[in-house]
């Protein structure tokens, strides 16, 4: 910073290009509600559906879900925003009609909100580090792997950690040889999942229950990715997640696990369940785990983090099968922020409040230099 009298500049980037564009402005409305403004100067930048950066409002209350058909999205029509990489800083360049361009100034620090491809999948992330300007969460390669379930299986399989078997089918594999697709989903046995690999918040999820539903489930999720994770079905799981999160001198720390139990007419941890209020689904934080369950899915879970080369925060999700066997499902690089996400609900359960966990993660990321480390 070349003005050490003035408060941090944090820039937070939300919306998108991914089909969770809606939860990320949702996740966005939850910081800025949260971040300490008498610390840092908050510089709230919203990237529309079609890929324009604008300078949003950050008002809190406009980003929230009011119902099944109103989900929040970025106002592309306000003026453009852009990152201006100067000789020794990042300066926030504002454009709009009838005015000539002008500075916010210096960007500090980039808090990315974004899930989905196009954010959570470190292309934004090399953006940042091109531009030489610091950002919370993971890096590029980590974000890349954990955003691909396909790739995140074998990276997590490859460090020794438990998974479920699944295979991969893209758009090219089912045009030219459905009977190989099928064969290995068999493989795999009924029923299984078939998810966008590439994909969020249970977007595009199907649970497959035998042969005949398979075109469908493919034909969903390909609507948001072309390749696509078929997986097996963990009977009988609990679904239960924890969180990590670096302390400042980076060792990396877990949360309290917590449990996901869906009640009503959802199969699974549908979109429905996760973010609309009127749905049902109760948690259990912590859950109600045998001692030794929760220390080795706290220890499972800094070993993903180390797996994949996390830093600042990740959330992984287990299923932990009959008999106590636990087996890793997923780790996510940017988990949700919402009101009702399990990320900041484990962690003020384990002593970190919303506002300081927030304050942790800017922290983290202003005295973490870009390039390599």
């Amino acid at each position: 910073m070349n003005e050490p009298s003035r408060k941090p500049r944090v820039a937070v980037v939300f919306g998108g290009k991914s089909s969770e564009h809606a939860i990320s402005c949702v996740t966005a409305g939850s910081v800025l509600a949260a971040i300490d403004r008498d610390t840092y100067d908050v510089v709230p930048i919203g990237i529309a559906t079609d890929g324009r950066w604008v300078l949003e409002s950050g008002d809190p209350e406009r980003l929230r879900i009011t119902g099944p058909d109103r989900l929040p999205q970025v106002d592309g029509d306000r003026a453009t925003i852009a990152l201006a990489p100067e000789a020794t800083s990042t300066d926030l360049v504002v454009t709009e009609p009838s005015r000539p361009p002008h500075t916010l100034g210096e960007v500090d620090v980039v808090f990315p909100l974004l899930h989905g491809p196009w954010g959570e999948d470190g292309t934004i992330q090399g953006m940042f580090e091109m531009a030489g300007v610091r950002y919370v969460g993971a890096g590029v390669l980590a974000s890349a792997v954990s955003m691909d379930k396909a790739y995140m299986k074998v990276v997590l399989a490859a460090a020794g950690l438990p998974v479920l078997p699944s295979t991969t089918v893209t758009a090219r594999q089912w045009e030219q040889d459905q009977v190989g697709c099928r064969e290995r989903a068999a493989g795999l046995g009924y029923p299984l999942f078939a998810k966008p690999a590439r994909g969020g918040s249970s977007i595009g999820i199907s649970k497959v229950h035998d042969d005949t539903e398979l075109a469908a489930a493919l034909e969903e999720a390909m609507r948001y990715d072309p390749k696509v994770l078929l997986e097996a079905y963990a009977e009988e799981a609990r679904e239960v997640e924890c969180g990590v999160l670096q302390a400042l001198d980076g060792t990396p720390e877990t949360s309290v696990p917590a449990e996901i139990r869906i009640s009503g007419d959802h199969e699974f941890y549908d979109f429905a369940a996760k973010y609309l209020p009127e749905e049902h689904t109760e948690l259990d934080v912590p859950a109600l785990l045998p001692d030794a369950v929760t220390a080795q899915i706290r220890d499972l879970s800094v070993r993903a983090f180390e797996a994949v080369g996390g830093e600042g925060l990740a959330r992984v999700d287990f299923f932990v099968l009959p008999g106590d066997r636990v087996v890793v499902n997923e780790i996510n690089t940017m988990p949700g922020f919402t009101p009702t996400s399990m990320y900041p609900r484990m962690w003020a359960a384990s002593g970190v409040d919303y506002p300081a966990l927030v304050d942790r993660l800017v922290k983290l990321a202003l005295q973490r230099d870009t390039g390599l480390r």
